[in-house]
């Protein structure tokens, strides 16, 4: 069966195809389409000319089974623009929006030719016979590569989060025209910055195709952190302007360089936003089979996320788009995992979260997803939205409560040094059953305060978000040292320094997976923005002319004490219970006069803490014994040291010096090891 087309051209003719694989497969002599919608009645395959301006053809798609459209359309070829139109019922009193006039982009579209644009018009109803391809991008038709070479299942480690844009943007050591782009990662200048500082696993924050939201623009500022996605698998481009190439060829650099590469997915909801956003994809495809819809009132879209829209990801056609997706960026791109924002959407069915979900089980199934990192914000704001430690027993999860108490100690709060010990030894009682390195502890992200904003600010400042200050959390357990920002007072900023470091110092010697933010280990602030999503300029752009090139030696320093010594790195929980036959315990917790802490006024009352770490031998692996001195208090503080083994002497490792009797400074962490005499 052969469909005429539009624009009076005979380039094109459509016949019968295959329902499988979804999306557009390039073959002999054209290309098979397959898109999934159970509720429309008709798709159209639209071909652009190829600057993607004008429309030059039309071709209806077959349906072919209960739940997908297909068809061959013959005299495609690779770098063609295309997009989807979709008809059928009208009533978004009872969730479809359907409407020909829409251009829609293929939900298993791998390249844009053009960034999302907001525009009112995209919203508009049906009956303004507003034809939107004008005002959308088109997808490009492209050829496979074949799969990316991919690295062995390993643990994430040491996680650093980079926004690429944030990063690169004004960096130095950046060719101009790649800087702002996922290209600039693999750089020899950026890839120098973190071997240097001892990165395990770079984060890329999101990369896939976005759109600003609506409100954005009318108040004149841009989404910065691409949390807003529309396309799973396209790489906006605006951050990847070489598609999943560019993607490629960098997290191959950075494999070549020791460092595994995840990726920050969105896939709790969508760009489309509520009832009133624009018709750009799932909405005109399938609304009912994509997004929660209130049961009682289906016109209305379940807003778990806060974003406006929920993703049914409990609902096959969901399921199926999400892993397909993540399939996608592991074998087009080579990446080794990710950290899903919002996680606990994803857990989410009409019962509530569950770890036995249909996309937890879905992705352990996967032969190509099983093994790699899985990484949950575990928590949305819907019913029972905060979710930490519930997640499959491989996954790993961010662990707020490792930030907040580590904050909350150095801020000075009573009666917080034994949580402070809790999340030392690896929050057990958070991931108790599972192992320490599933707890991802940070003590800053880019949702909130930069690091240095936490010391130096006592309450949130986004004015510039257009929200007379109301959005962002005020829960930051923050203080500002006398001052609230920046200052010239000397005293102050080394003031801000030393807590910084002393913060930095407790994340480095925690069990766990230590994560920390771009920039943080060198001072970047954000002025007090603790939501900067919406800053697309130097609020959020590193400003690498203000390093402090001593915090970022220190943080360094950290890192390699953290992989040289098995007490620190171990990956399991510190119990307080000996280990071999020394009868050294894997941790003592000590007081000041080197005697262990009791009861529960040595925990309600101390603001200095002993950590003695010890692991046994294991096959040709030595033993190792560390000690940690922790001091929050605001004077100096003399500790003692207990005996170290026959042959052995303690040194100090990180931080300032010290003797066989030290005084610690205020407000600082000393971290000693044993190393054999002579």
């Amino acid at each position: 069966m052969t469909a005429a087309v539009s624009a009076g051209t005979d380039r094109f003719s459509v016949c019968a195809g295959d329902p499988e694989p979804v999306g557009v497969t390039v073959r002999r002599e054209g290309v098979n389409v397959a898109v999934i919608s159970t509720a429309a009645e008709r798709i159209d395959f639209c071909l652009f000319e190829e600057r993607g301006e004008r429309e030059i053809a039309r071709l209806p798609l077959m349906r072919a089974s209960d739940t997908t459209f297909c068809g061959f359309v013959a005299g495609v070829s690779p770098g063609a623009r295309y997009g989807l139109r979709a008809d059928g019922r009208y009533a978004p009193g009872d969730g479809d929006w359907f409407d020909p006039a829409k251009l829609l982009v293929d939900p298993y579209a791998t390249a844009l030719d053009r960034p999302f644009v907001f525009d009112a018009r995209l919203a508009a109803p049906r009956d303004a016979g507003i034809d939107t391809a004008a005002l959308m991008p088109k997808a490009i038709v492209m050829a496979s590569e074949g799969p990316a070479s991919l690295l062995p299942t390993a643990p994430a480690g040491f996680i650093y989060e980079v926004g690429v844009k944030a990063f690169t943007h004004d960096h130095p050591g950046v060719p101009p025209r790649l800087r702002g782009t996922v290209a600039a990662a693999a750089e020899p200048a950026i890839i120098d910055h973190f071997v240097g500082l001892g990165v395990d696993t770079v984060e890329l924050m999101p990369i896939a195709a976005w759109i600003d939201e609506r409100h954005l623009h009318a108040l004149g500022l841009a989404n910065a952190w691409g949390y807003n996605p529309v396309a799973f698998m396209a790489p906006d481009p605006r951050l990847a302007p070489g598609g999943i190439g560019e993607v490629r060829r960098t997290v191959a650099a950075l494999h070549a360089a020791g460092i595994r590469v995840i990726l920050d997915a969105v896939y709790n909801h969508t760009g489309e936003g509520d009832e009133l956003g624009p018709t750009l994809s799932l909405r005109g495809l399938d609304s009912r089979a994509y997004y929660r819809h209130a049961p009682d009132n289906p016109g209305r879209l379940v807003n778990d996320t806060g974003t406006g829209n929920t993703v049914a990801a409990d609902q096959p056609l969901a399921t199926r788009l999400i892993i397909d997706a993540m399939r996608h960026w592991v074998s087009a791109a080579g990446v080794d995992g990710f950290r899903l924002d919002l996680a606990a959407t994803l857990g989410r069915s009409d019962d509530g979260f569950s770890r036995q979900s249909p996309f937890f089980a879905a992705t352990e199934a996967d032969p190509l997803l099983s093994g790699r990192v899985m990484i949950a914000e575990p928590w949305d704001i819907g019913p029972g939205g905060y979710q930490l430690g519930r997640f499959p027993r491989l996954w790993g999860e961010w662990n707020d409560r490792f930030r907040d108490d580590m904050r909350r100690f150095w801020r000075g709060d009573a009666g917080t040094l034994g949580d402070l010990a809790t999340r030392l030894a690896g929050s057990a009682d958070v991931f108790g059953g599972r192992m320490p390195s599933a707890s991802v502890n940070f003590l800053a992200a880019h949702d909130g305060f930069a690091l240095a904003d936490v010391v130096s600010y006592a309450g949130k400042h986004n004015e510039a978000n257009g929200e007379a200050n109301r959005d962002g959390t005020d829960a930051n357990f923050s203080w500002n040292n006398g001052v609230e920002g920046a200052t010239a007072d000397v005293a102050i900023r080394d003031a801000r320094r030393r807590d910084v470091r002393a913060l930095l110092a407790t994340l480095f010697v925690a069990r766990g997976s230590p994560m920390l933010t771009a920039g943080d280990e060198f001072g970047r602030t954000q002025r007090g923005n603790n939501n900067a999503y919406a800053q697309d300029n130097a609020v959020t752009w590193v400003d690498w002319t203000a390093v402090d090139a001593d915090l970022s030696a220190f943080t360094q320093r950290l890192a390699v004490v953290r992989k040289a010594h098995r007490s620190l790195n171990e990956d399991r929980f510190l119990t307080g219970g000996t280990v071999d036959e020394s009868g050294i315990p894997d941790v003592a917790w000590l007081k000041p006069d080197g005697g262990t802490m009791q009861g529960e006024a040595d925990w309600a009352n101390g603001r200095t803490l002993g950590m003695a770490l010890y692991v046994a031998a294991d096959g040709d692996r030595s033993a190792d014994r560390t000690l940690v001195w922790i001091n929050g208090a605001d004077e100096t503080t003399e500790v003692w040291l207990p005996a170290p083994r026959a042959g052995f002497a303690w040194h100090v490792v990180a931080d300032a010096g010290a003797d066989d009797r030290p005084r610690l400074a205020p407000r600082a962490v000393t971290v000693f090891a044993e190393r054999p005499v002579g």
